[in-house]
């Protein structure tokens, strides 16, 4: 990753930890009596801070992550120990994991395997959208104080990855809606307050097992158009911005104040066609919109050097990612599928996407729709609020959707295998053969066998047209200068206990 600020000598390049000074304004910076503050503006604001309830949101997530910890996290690729220090898989279907000592949650209370037990239990009843990732464990015991056993009906190879977006809470609490509006956890920072749509508030856990955060408190602001954030960006009253679109990133790169970076990411495109409603049902169908379209132009017009085309069903930084032939851009080619599939005056189709959803996501699907005009293809565009879009989403009450999507875990598996198996029902596709390959991918501890398994799956999924897949998005942020130990990882959810705001 490279991050780059305007010193008195131009442009300086440096590694993404940042070691910058410079003056904090009277917004932020210092709480009362000179205690650090930290203002971070991100693109999506969380629904709620029951990240049990929205397991795979990354607003969610990002926020969650600074009070409440999991068994395990992803450094390289491959999971590193957190709340779990060891684990080890005795037989094709337990996994023993042992816990942490001395580590206590926020209110004092001692952190056990009951409080694992419970919150896995809890995500598991809830049946939401990592439910793929856990379907085969049948049981969670709470072995001792320091250890869990988890059983399964099927090898799981892939738990000590997955357990690293199973957030842990207060195990005889967590089914308690109203524990999640102020969430207590074993964290390096306190909830103090969530205000839907406007403000998350959290402090200092000055009783944390592990290294103390730097600043006294963090604040999560709710800004929903981007040029309010990077307003309040350049005024010193946030520090900290995110996913800034491409065409308006030279307002924060270069500006004195302001470093702005970039670095890879687990972000990618998607559209998906509803196989459930016909012609989507027809592979010709379904490949001839993806010959129709120049996404190797459209990615290079719309997203300059924070996009490249797709290779996958996920992104090249993603453990499992293969390099497969992009979708030549033949519209005589997409003509002659289209009429060898029974359609040679064309077809009438929708495709929703939710409004605010990304970078240029309103352009894209604009591209998209005049090139696919060109060979009959009439397509009309359906642009959502996020709660109707998530809605009808859930519902297949759509065509097309395009989306942004990320895997959470950086294993291929947490895409593959949660989204694209006959049980998953995402958008009407199965693929008994594809079932096996995954299955058989969950279920190795051999990850060079899980490599090339999980390159046959992207194969198949890109072959059968299962989606459109134009462009793998990087992470980009944007901070004042006087913000010093900022690291934006591949996950784009950031660590702030790391972070401090020196004054001026």
């Amino acid at each position: 990753m490279i991050a780059r600020s305007r010193a008195k000598g131009g442009l300086v390049a440096m590694a993404l930890v940042l070691g910058l000074t410079a003056c904090g304004g009277s917004g932020g910076g210092a709480a009362d009596g000179g205690e650090q503050v930290l203002r971070y503006a991100p693109q999506l604001f969380p629904v709620s801070p029951d990240v049990q309830q929205f397991p795979a949101e990354e607003a969610v997530q990002t926020t969650v992550q600074q009070g409440l910890e999991t068994l395990t996290v992803m450094k390289d690729g491959q999971p590193a120990p957190k709340l779990a220090t060891s684990w080890e898989s005795p037989d094709d279907k337990t996994w023993v994991f042992h816990l942490r000592e001395g580590v206590k949650f926020s209110d004092g209370t001692p952190f056990t395997a009951k409080d694992v037990k419970g919150s896995v239990e809890r995500l598991i009843s809830l049946k939401g959208s990592l439910a793929p990732l856990l379907a085969s464990i049948t049981g969670v015991d709470a072995t001792d104080d320091r250890t869990v056993t988890f059983h399964t009906s099927a090898p799981l190879g892939t738990l000590p990855s997955t357990l690293s977006l199973v957030f842990i809470g207060q195990g005889d609490k967590v089914a308690d809606d109203a524990y999640w509006q102020r969430p207590i956890g074993t964290g390096p920072f306190t909830f103090t307050s969530f205000s839907p749509d406007d403000k998350v508030e959290l402090s200092r856990n000055d009783t944390y097992w592990g290294e103390k955060a730097k600043v006294a408190k963090l604040e999560i602001l709710n800004m929903p158009e981007v040029s309010a954030r990077i307003t309040a960006l350049n005024n010193d009253e946030v520090d900290v911005l995110a996913s800034i679109p491409p065409d308006q990133v030279a307002e924060v790169s270069g500006v004195d104040g302001i470093t702005y970076g970039t670095g890879p990411s687990f972000n990618y495109y998607f559209i998906w066609f509803n196989q459930n409603n016909k012609p989507f049902d027809d592979v010709k169908v379904r490949q001839a919109m993806l010959h129709a379209i120049d996404v190797k132009g459209v990615v290079g017009s719309l997203f300059g050097d924070l996009g490249t085309v797709a290779r996958s069903p996920i992104t090249q930084a993603v453990f499992g990612s293969t390099q497969l032939e992009p979708y030549a851009y033949d519209p005589e080619r997409a003509k002659k599928l289209l009429a060898e599939a029974g359609h040679p005056d064309g077809i009438t189709a929708t495709i929703q996407w939710p409004l605010a959803g990304g970078p240029n996501i309103r352009a894209m699907a604009q591209a998209f729709i005049s090139s696919w005009e060109k060979v009959g293809i009439k397509v009309q565009p359906q642009e959502k609020e996020r709660a109707t879009w998530l809605k009808d989403f859930t519902a297949l009450k759509w065509d097309m959707n395009l989306q942004t999507n990320t895997t959470g875990t950086g294993d291929a598996d947490f895409t593959l295998n949660r989204l694209y198996t006959c049980d998953a029902k995402r958008m009407g596709y199965c693929n008994k053969e594809l079932d096996s390959i995954l299955a058989k991918a969950r279920g190795s501890l051999d990850q060079d066998e899980r490599k090339t398994l999980y390159a046959q799956a992207s194969k198949i999924i890109w072959d059968e047209a299962v989606g459109i897949f134009p462009v793998d998005l990087k992470n980009n942020y944007a901070v004042r200068d006087n913000v010093k130990g900022l690291e934006m990882p591949v996950s784009g959810r950031p660590d702030f206990s790391r972070v401090s705001v020196e004054q001026g």
